[in-house]
């Protein structure tokens, strides 16, 4: 069982950056692939960046589109962590942010259904 609290969320202009963070509590944490996804108003959560176990000590991260080359996915197994550090904010980027947590059992990382926890969300506003 694994318990997330987001943290870092905000306001933030155009072209800035922001790094949100999410505390895990539970048992072998590191067993976990861990993932983030947002949400915007009137829309459907869609996936975001996702970190992946592919052995001991071994992991791999994967974005979506939209978001390739401005976010990276980090995660500190020994802090119970893991981060999004995104940067060049853009005001599409503005939603509630989730992150996730599965057991490695398929290597599908992008679907929603396939996250057995999830956080509160944390909000990131960017401004024009």
């Amino acid at each position: 069982q694994v318990q997330l609290v987001e943290s870092g969320g905000g306001l933030v202009q155009a072209g800035g950056s922001l790094r949100l963070s999410c505390a895990a509590s539970g048992r072998t944490f590191s067993d976990y692939d861990l993932g983030w996804f947002r949400q915007a108003p009137g829309k459907e959560r869609e996936f975001v960046a996702a970190i992946m176990r592919s052995g001991v000590n071994i992991y791999y991260a994967y974005y979506a589109d939209s978001v390739k080359g401005r976010f990276a996915i980090s995660r500190d197994n020994a802090k119970n962590t893991v981060s999004l550090q995104m940067n060049s904010l853009k005001p599409e980027d503005t939603a509630v942010y989730y992150c996730a947590a599965k057991l490695h059992i398929y290597s599908t990382y992008a679907l929603r259904s396939a996250y057995d926890y999830w956080g509160q969300g944390t909000q990131v506003t960017v401004s024009s």
